[in-house]
């Protein structure tokens, strides 16, 4: 089993429930244990601006899948929460990212460990930091180093 961080983002079809369904969607996947989360966060879009702002969040799991695999099976929730890929930062109803594996440092066609841009997205870097401060991102720093750094305007944690 490796600990992975997965991040989860939705502006569509009630925001908040979808990330908390996709959580236990998560969570019921084969060789998968959600171990924590963190809150909630809405957040302004980034890229294409005219359209709902985001909930975004991040969790931890412990996997038996191998990191390919666990991408395959997170975009298969993504599918099964009805998932359409229009264009590029285009309004969804789901998108998980798979961030981080213990460990694991990939690049490849199909997936890039640690996430190319993660450390520079306040909307991914916040929750994680408050969830797990400790992770290291790559060479960079911590969670909380990075987030620490980043701009925080237009993200805000939700109660």
């Amino acid at each position: 089993m490796k600990r992975a961080v997965i991040a989860l983002g939705s502006n569509l079809d009630n925001p908040v429930a979808q990330v908390e369904a996709a959580l236990a969607a998560i969570a019921a996947l084969p060789g998968v244990r959600l171990t924590r989360r963190s809150s909630c966060y809405r957040t302004a879009p980034v890229g294409y601006a005219e359209q709902p702002d985001f909930i975004n969040a991040v969790c931890e799991v412990e996997s038996a899948l191998p990191p390919a695999e666990l991408l395959a099976a997170l975009l298969r929730v993504e599918q099964d929460f009805g998932r359409v890929r229009t264009f590029r930062n285009a309004p969804r109803v789901l998108d998980l990212d798979l961030l981080l594996v213990e460990g694991v440092s990939q690049q490849d066609d199909f997936l890039t460990l640690p996430h190319p841009r993660m450390h520079e997205r306040a909307f991914v870097m916040l929750p994680l930091a408050e969830m797990a401060p400790e992770w290291r991102i790559g060479t960079l720093g911590t969670a909380a180093e990075l987030a620490a750094n980043l701009d925080a305007g237009g993200v805000t944690r939700l109660a």
